[in-house]
């Protein structure tokens, strides 16, 4: 038995495989050229029948049959192919004496090599354009594909960080009130115990983030959207947050009219729970809370505002990268607003529309846009 059988084999049927692949392109463009010059030949015949004094109509007729051969087929034969036979055609067809190829004609010489060389120029011109666009098409996926690796890097490196963080808290005063229980006064264990509730949700809230992030689809970074009132995924989100926040105090401003967007109810539900949990963590102030939706002909925007110490003006351009920050630059560090926002992103991304950040006189606010669709 050989055993290079099979690896000699396989770029063999790889070749076969290219070779039909190939054959069939090619034979599917030559179909193609054929039905669009039968189509356009029936065309200049109707033209020729209806205003035999207007024999121009006949030429653009071909010249339009010759852009679209162009630009529907593969590389520049079939176009230069079709420009042969459509003045070969303008000439046998449609040129006394009919049914006859003469290019003794007085003046057609010229005409033939005109409208040949317009033929070739369209042609090239056509199949060049197509080339450049399906150039730029590929570029604009590569540019797709390095801005999805760069929200992959920031999420993986905020999940290292925002999830090690409140974990190690957890085992820490878990472990201290376990070996010390005995020595620990009552209201020491329940500082322990209330420090290990706040590091739990706090790890719950991220667990919904990055559950959120999965009904993204990976191959095109859309996702499936549907007709959704803003007023009530404004409220089921402000309902779901209170019940990490109690006692939140939020002013909520919409639209007097229904307002109805395509979005992924639950995703945007998520964006507004986290833009608002960062207001009232990070703001600083007891004011509340500013959540306010206005909307135009073409999108609708949330705007979420608070009345605090604002956000450091070189952090406004990177604040959505997925780098942890907060305003205090204390210690808890996993109250940092990294991995929320860089989620608030993907999924606002996902969605088409834009999101930001900006300061005003007393506080900041982040704003994001949904289209409105039709």
């Amino acid at each position: 038995m050989n055993p290079f059988k099979a690896t000699d084999t396989a770029p063999r049927r790889a070749r076969i495989y290219s070779i039909k692949k190939a054959f069939a392109f090619c034979a599917r463009d030559v179909l193609l050229t054929t039905l669009i010059l039968l189509i356009a030949t029936l065309i200049a015949f109707w033209f020729f029948k209806t205003v035999p004094e207007n024999s121009a109509n006949v030429a653009l007729v071909y010249i339009t049959a010759l852009v679209l051969t162009a630009r529907f087929t593969e590389g520049y034969l079939y176009g230069i192919a079709a420009s042969l036979v459509s003045v070969v055609g303008i000439n046998y067809l449609f040129t006394w004496p009919y049914f006859q190829v003469n290019f003794t004609l007085t003046g057609y010489p010229v005409t033939f090599v005109f409208t040949l060389i317009i033929s070739l120029m369209v042609s090239t011109m056509t199949t060049r354009i197509k080339a450049q666009a399906e150039a730029l098409i590929e570029r604009e996926k590569l540019l797709m594909d390095a801005e999805k690796e760069k929200m992959r890097a920031n999420l993986l490196r905020s999940i290292s960080h925002d999830l090690r963080t409140p974990l190690t808290g957890i085992i820490g005063s878990s472990s201290a009130c376990l070996d010390n229980y005995a020595s620990l006064s009552d209201q020491e264990r329940l500082k322990l115990i209330t420090h290990i509730r706040d590091d739990s949700n706090w790890l719950l809230n991220m667990v919904e983030n990055l559950l959120s992030v999965t009904r993204i689809r990976e191959d095109s970074m859309k996702i499936a959207t549907s007709l959704e009132s803003v007023e009530e995924v404004v409220s089921e989100a402000i309902m779901r947050l209170r019940k990490r926040f109690p006692d939140v105090q939020i002013m909520v401003q919409v639209p007097r009219e229904f307002l109805m967007i395509p979005m992924d109810a639950m995703l945007i539900e998520q964006v507004i729970i986290n833009l608002l949990e960062n207001a009232l963590v990070h703001s600083g102030s007891r004011l509340p809370v500013e959540l306010t939706v206005t909307c135009t002909d073409g999108e609708a925007c949330f705007c979420v505002r608070d009345y605090g110490v604002g956000i450091a003006p070189e952090r406004l351009s990177t604040i959505f990268d997925g780098s942890c920050y907060s305003p205090e630059s204390n210690s808890d560090g996993h109250r940092g607003m990294g991995i929320g926002l860089s989620i608030c992103k993907t999924i606002i991304t996902a969605h088409s529309g834009r999101i930001g950040a900006r300061n005003h006189e007393n506080g900041c606010e982040f704003f994001f846009t949904l289209p409105r669709g039709q």
